[in-house]
């Protein structure tokens, strides 16, 4: 198995734009310690310790410690602000194919970008292959496998994912995931913009297609359209936050982008049938002891 090993600390920049062909691991530990990775290369990112910005063309997110991201649209840079510890697996799609297409329907197993708190079994895989740098002969010996696990536990989590496929248009496989692609593209822009009200032309260029297809062929995928998706969304994360945190209503209305306070209470009592004073004076369910 080609796997290049590459440790970067305070401080240092890595641009693998000129890499050599195979997977690249990559340790990092640090403040303000940055990444570059071309466009055509799929990565998975693991914060273990602090934050970690990642910068797209057209978003700039942070990944919470214990998240794992996989990136596969385009160029993507990574800084650490604050002190961090994070693991990356990267390299060209061609070098994760025979890691990826080893199940019994190898030509419709692929991987997604796609976000999320990352499994148990995901973290200690990224770790021991991180650990296994240090040991040649039992990386020859077990990379290979290690990476097929990891591939196969991402693919059975996104299993729900894989099985909108069909829906997708185009008369090939390929077609499909690419259109699948196109269609992530914007969920990613809508989640990462939830303070603001996204222009659907905007989300229309990012993924190529005019306004009224991507409405349409969104809908046939996912059940709702971009606009749909974007307000469940604010709702969720609206109702965290009269729940879970302390901030008045006022700072909650400009969080989420909402033009005043007043726009936010309609909308709050419209999606859960009572203000956000009464949420909050809701008790809370009791976790009961073992």
């Amino acid at each position: 198995m080609s796997l290049h090993h590459h440790r970067i600390h305070f401080a240092e920049h890595l641009d693998l734009s000129a890499a050599r062909p195979g997977l690249h691991l990559i340790r990092a530990s640090g403040r303000a310690v940055q990444l570059d990775l071309p466009a055509g290369w799929m990565s998975l990112w693991l914060p273990l310790r602090g934050p970690l910005r990642l910068e797209s063309t057209d978003s700039t997110w942070e990944l919470a410690p214990g998240h794992l991201q996989i990136w596969r649209d385009g160029r993507l840079r990574t800084s650490a602000r604050l002190p961090c510890w994070w693991l990356c697996l990267s390299g060209p799609e061609q070098a994760w194919r025979p890691h990826v297409l080893n199940g019994p329907d190898e030509q419709n197993n692929d991987l997604f970008p796609w976000e999320g708190a990352a499994p148990r079994d995901v973290q200690r895989l990224m770790v021991r292959l991180a650990r296994l740098v240090s040991q040649p002969a039992e990386l020859a010996a077990n990379g290979a496998a290690l990476v097929r696990t990891l591939c196969s536990l991402l693919l059975e989590q996104q299993r729900e994912l894989q099985a909108r496929l069909p829906r997708c248009s185009g008369r090939t496989q390929r077609r499909r995931q690419q259109t699948l692609l196109r269609l992530l593209r914007v969920q990613h822009l809508i989640r990462r913009h939830p303070e603001i009200r996204l222009d659907l032309n905007r989300l229309a260029r990012s993924a190529n297609y005019s306004p009224c297809h991507l409405i349409r062929i969104y809908r046939e995928v996912f059940d709702e359209t971009p606009t749909e998706f974007a307000a469940r969304l604010r709702s969720d994360r609206a109702w965290r936050m009269v729940r879970e945190t302390r901030m008045p209503v006022c700072e909650i209305t400009e969080a989420l982008g909402f033009e005043s306070q007043s726009a936010f209470c309609r909308a709050f009592k419209n999606s859960f049938g009572l203000t956000a004073t009464q949420a909050r004076r809701m008790e809370r369910p009791q976790v009961r002891a073992a």
